[in-house]
């Protein structure tokens, strides 16, 4: 099979499913290991595909983000599961700061009952957190369009006044080289002075976050506690180990 061939094929491939493995290209390409990375290499040069580890999903600019609402109907069954997770680690009288992410909206249900004080900078977050009848303060600012989050001088500001038992959030990215990471400057500002605030930080990622890298650094991932699910696990064992070795890991059951 010709290069262009098997790179129109790897292509095609892609079109079809979110994640496509180096083994499984091989198989159907019948070409040798070395080929199948040299072939991914320059079609993530060319901008066409995203190399992780053991395979390659779709090319985003690292600048690209999505809405909310299209955050909110991926994975959610995961991302309730991870929710619930993280919830557990809330004890009564806990201050905690909730990020303005579509994991950490789901923490909310979880909250009921439990005797905590709630800062946010999720605009999403507001009525269901009065709805659940825990008490809630907003930092204020500039609202962004896409993820609904409060941004800006007057949040970092507002976020002066507050210390926090636990910080939760979300991000787009994580790979121990590069860390924590979102696309948005203005938004890695709020998630990095909440984790400097607190006493504790997780960090809220399905497994479609890991290997990936965006724009703007929020964080090392020696600084926060990552609470994830076990498929991540079961698709790339090698990185949940190296995560291990640099921060404490929590993986939940889906």
């Amino acid at each position: 099979m010709l290069t262009l061939e098997r790179k129109e094929l790897i292509l095609s491939l892609l079109k079809s499913q979110e994640i496509i493995s180096t083994h499984e290209i091989i198989d159907i390409t019948k070409a040798s290991e070395s080929t199948i990375r040299r072939d991914l290499t320059e079609l993530e040069q060319e901008k066409k595909l995203k190399r992780i580890h053991g395979g390659a999903t779709h090319y985003t600019s690292k600048r690209a983000e999505p809405t909310m609402q299209q955050k909110t109907l991926k994975n959610r069954q995961e991302k309730v599961k991870i929710a619930e997770k993280a919830a557990s680690f809330i004890q009564d009288g806990d201050c905690i700061f909730l990020d303005a992410g579509s994991t950490t909206f789901e923490m909310i249900p979880f909250l009921k009952g439990k005797k905590v004080e709630v800062v946010t900078n999720g605009l999403s977050n507001i009525s269901s957190l009065l709805a659940a009848d825990i008490p809630t303060h907003v930092l204020g600012g500039y609202v962004k369009k896409g993820t609904h989050a409060f941004i800006g001088r007057h949040a970092l500001e507002t976020l002066e006044y507050f210390n926090f038992d636990l910080a939760f959030l979300g991000a787009n990215g994580i790979t121990v080289p590069d860390g924590v990471t979102t696309p948005d400057p203005e938004e890695a500002y709020i998630k990095d002075k909440a984790i400097a605030s607190s006493r504790q930080a997780f960090i809220l990622a399905d497994h479609t976050k890991f290997g990936d890298v965006t724009f703007s650094k929020i964080t090392n991932v020696n600084r926060v506690r990552i609470i994830t699910s076990d498929l991540l696990e079961k698709q790339n064992a090698d990185l949940i180990q190296e995560l291990r070795t640099h921060t404490t890991l929590e993986v939940t059951p889906v």
